[in-house]
């Protein structure tokens, strides 16, 4: 039965209201500074929006939630709406898969990339874009050292010995600074800290320490290049993000252009499901993108916001805000120009819900069965050989399901072993100290005894708690992890079985081609000091194998390049 208005009796106080139905289910969320004008305005003759006369007819019950003041009541929607995901809310898709940056309250903090921030971490985020998440934090690691392993190893790991990681394990001269350079850069306050750097710098030069100095000024360097991306250019963009939103039909796009000191520096976008209001899905976003971001002096927005939600950016930012929507002038160019961008990212999102990417549904589908936070990047291994001859390893890349080509790699085994698990740990090793990203799963065509063997290596170099592990049997298709119940993957699972069988094909072919190498060889190949060129030299001096075999050893001296002590050895070994 649809909800009667006269029944309503509402507070006079700000505070969450919910629209409901009859079996409980939440329809909508909505805020407000007085709750009986906001909900009494449902009932108006003439709505505001398409969507409120369907809401009023379907709802059975409106519920409120008081809370001391309309900031609350803004943070307390916002999670409202994570929680229930109302059908007439604008809502972000998959709102919570969005990881965050975290620097860690150790005392030798560590950087994460997390969908779970522990409670005392410094964040940032969330980044709608994983890929960008990571490669940020791969460039934080790259440039200021900043560790991301979960334990502190004595004697350093592998992340310190291709350049990672500053060891804080070791020693930990200077690592403070290089904590407070990532905060500072990614708060974006770099300058008054750069202003800092350049000041001890010029200190420790002038008192002769120059390897302080070096280090300080190496530290100037990483700043600058993290910061050193420009885009567009303009002496009004100073500290501005520019808001745009587009939609195809409930399908809706909002960008973040981040412009600073004159220069847009690059962008955020959030898909959404757009519900018909405008001010909704701006709001919801921007509480969504500064509840872990410090926000600029100045926000251009496509349409204007609640006096709240303003306040609550005040206190997010500590200090002065504009929040303006501009109509003419440089701002309003900017602010079209993040209008453009979200038209093209809502015309992306449009275009792939319609065609579909049955790959990326693949790992997607396979990542929430097996419980994983993604499976954007899977590199498999396998190996090969024959009677304990040409030994050699592969492994394959898979990039939101697809095969990357450009990722495959090849292995001769080196060491003179003939079991699968040392060739294979072998070869995994090598492939470690090439790596600086981690692949979301490092999966072997093996059984239990392959992944206990490959997860002692990673343990040895620090990895195990940073690189997720499994290995796939042909069995039953079986699948092992660390820890866990041995798994027979469904239909869910193709995804692992699809780059077990292309890292076995890729193998077999590489395996094939090198057997084909060595049917080409000559045995007198193995001789001591006879190379291609010389052997050619006495194949046409000599007419040919048969004449080689029936030569003295004073005709073979005869052939250029062959002296006294390679002729006998050519002798003996025909002879004998």
């Amino acid at each position: 039965m649809p909800v009667d208005a006269s029944g309503l009796h509402l507070p006079e106080e700000p505070g969450v209201y919910l629209f409901k139905n009859s079996d409980g289910r939440v329809l909508y969320v909505g805020k407000a500074t007085v709750l009986k004008e906001r909900v009494r305005s449902y009932f108006a003759k003439n709505p505001d929006r398409a969507m409120i006369p369907r809401l009023v007819s379907e709802a059975d019950i409106v519920d409120c939630m008081v809370t001391p003041n309309p900031r609350e009541a803004l943070t307390l929607e916002r999670e409202l709406i994570r929680s229930h995901k109302p059908k007439f809310n604008s809502l972000m898709t998959d709102d919570k898969s969005y990881p965050f940056i975290a620097l860690t309250s150790e005392d030798a903090p560590r950087i994460l990339y997390t969908r779970h921030p522990p409670t005392d971490a410094t964040l940032w985020g969330p980044f709608p874009d994983a890929g960008a998440a990571k490669r940020m934090i791969q460039l934080l690691r790259r440039q200021f050292g900043v560790r991301d392993c979960p334990t502190l190893l004595p004697q350093g790991c592998l992340s310190m010995h291709i350049g990672l990681c500053a060891a804080p394990c070791i020693t930990m001269d200077g690592y403070e600074q290089r904590v407070e350079a990532v905060k500072q850069v990614m708060s974006g306050k770099a300058d008054d800290f750069l202003s800092a750097l350049q000041e001890d710098m010029d200190v420790a030069s002038e008192q002769l320490e120059y390897e302080v100095a070096a280090q300080r000024r190496d530290l100037i360097a990483a700043v600058q290049r993290t910061l050193s991306q420009q885009v567009v250019s303009s002496r009004f963009y100073q500290d501005v993000d520019a808001i745009g939103f587009a939609s195809r039909g409930d399908i809706g796009a909002v960008v973040f252009l981040h412009a600073k000191n004159g220069v847009v520096t690059g962008q955020t976008h959030y898909p959404l499901l757009h519900r018909g209001d405008i001010a909704e899905s701006v709001s919801l976003l921007i509480t969504e993108h500064y509840q872990s971001r410090r926000p600029p002096r100045t926000i251009l927005t496509p349409t204007p916001i609640n006096e709240h939600l303003g306040e609550w950016l005040k206190e997010i930012r500590e200090g002065a805000i504009e929040i303006k929507t501009p109509l003419r002038g440089e701002l309003a160019t900017l602010r079209g120009l993040a209008d453009q961008n979200a038209e093209m990212q809502a015309q992306r999102a449009f275009d792939k819900r319609s065609s579909g990417n049955l790959e990326q549904k693949s790992a997607i589908e396979c990542s929430n069965y097996l419980q994983m936070e993604s499976l954007d990047t899977v590199v498999c291994f396998d190996m090969a050989q024959l009677q304990g001859e040409e030994k050699v390893g592969a492994c394959i890349t898979l990039r939101n399901g697809r095969p990357d080509k450009k990722s495959y790699r090849t292995y001769k085994v080196k060491q003179d072993v003939f079991d699968d698990l040392r060739m294979m740990r072998e070869v995994v090793d090598r492939w470690l100290k090439k790596q600086d990203e981690w692949p979301d799963l490092l999966l072997l065509d093996g059984g239990e005894t392959h992944l206990s063997t490959i997860l002692g290596l990673l343990e040895e170099n620090g990895l195990h708690d940073r690189i997720q592990l499994a290995a796939l049997a042909k069995k039953e298709e079986t699948l092992f992890r660390p820890n866990r119940d041995p798994l027979i993957l469904d239909r869910r699972g193709r995804i692992l079985v699809f780059a077990r069988d292309e890292a076995h094909r890729f193998v077999n072919a590489f395996h094939r081609k090198r057997r084909g190498r060595s049917a080409l060889h000559d045995p007198l190949e193995e001789i001591e000091g006879l190379g291609a060129k010389k052997l050619q030299a006495l194949l046409r001096h000599f007419g040919g194998r048969k004449g080689i075999g029936e030569a003295s050893i004073k005709e073979l001296q005869q052939v250029p390049g062959i002296g006294y002590s390679l002729a006998s050895r050519i002798h003996d070994y025909l002879h004998n």
